[in-house]
């Protein structure tokens, strides 16, 4: 199945009494597959457990993972005497210097820097793997199934364009036999069409353009990361257009040419978002 590189995909599980761990997972299009991850501290051990975990599902697409844990168990309150006495020390000092009065509350010393700190009961990385695992999974496949939704979208529309592309490729052939026929008349001897005929023969990129058309047609069908493959089908086709729009002298078939060029550049966009 066809899958877009746009997406998102998130899972929150509990770790723990009165905790959770969250994932997020956004992806965006890119030329290979670039994860950049966002991690608590104490979890950065987990980096690559993390990276394989998604680029297992995940074969292309720029993925931003970003893992939460909320509702850590606290530990216990810690206020650091010695750091108190040396503020008291400093502000007692500065009051007798400038002959101050006012008397030191305990509250305004509590809350000082440093001074009062709430010491976080330290969590294994490894004793949170299976939790962070199953978000993870469950976040990876979210993602995918967004990935697949958008690329039924992407798909629908690509087979749409492929379609007029290729009605007005049979237009185009069809009006150049009138046309060639109707300017051969306009010639005095047979070696001037000759020359006519070989400057603007047109068969060969028709043909090139009716094969990779029906190339991309058969591929949007397939399995697998296949958005490489599409842009390239594409950049042929645009190539054939090209040439074709070179040699054509009908003003008829210039417009069809134009219209071609146009749709063509809409699915070469559209295939840059695919897997």
């Amino acid at each position: 199945m066809i899958k877009s590189m746009t997406g998102f995909g998130s899972c929150e599980v509990g770790a723990f009494e009165q905790g959770k761990i969250s994932v997020e997972l956004r992806s965006t299009n890119h030329k290979f597959l670039d994860t950049a991850l966002h991690l608590p501290n104490g979890l950065l051990s987990l980096e690559d457990k993390v990276k394989k975990t998604i680029e297992s599902k995940i074969k292309r697409g720029r993925v931003t993972c970003a893992v939460n844990i909320s509702g850590k168990r606290a530990g216990e309150a810690f206020i650091n005497k010695t750091l108190l006495k040396k503020y008291i020390e400093k502000i007692n000092s500065v009051k007798n210097e400038l002959k101050l009065k006012d008397s030191l509350d305990f509250n305004t010393l509590i809350n000082l820097p440093g001074v009062l700190t709430l010491q976080e009961e330290r969590v294994s990385p490894e004793g949170l793997w299976p939790k962070l695992k199953t978000a993870l999974d469950t976040a990876v496949n979210n993602l995918v199934k967004a990935r697949g939704k958008e690329g039924i979208a992407l798909k629908g529309y690509l087979k749409k364009q492929a379609d007029e592309l290729k009605e007005r490729l049979l237009n185009i052939k069809l009006r150049l036999k009138i046309a060639i026929k109707n300017k051969l008349k306009a010639f005095d001897n047979d070696e001037e069409r000759a020359v006519f005929l070989k400057d603007t023969d047109t068969t060969e990129e028709i043909d090139r353009l009716v094969f990779h058309l029906r190339n991309f047609k058969n591929k949007i069908n397939a399995d697998g990361s296949i958005g490489k493959e599409l842009d390239f089908i594409a950049q042929e086709m645009q190539r054939e257009a090209n040439t074709l729009a070179a040699k054509t002298f009908d003003v008829m078939v210039s417009a069809q040419v134009l219209k071609i060029k146009s749709l063509i550049e809409k699915i070469r966009e559209q295939a840059l978002n695919i897997e």
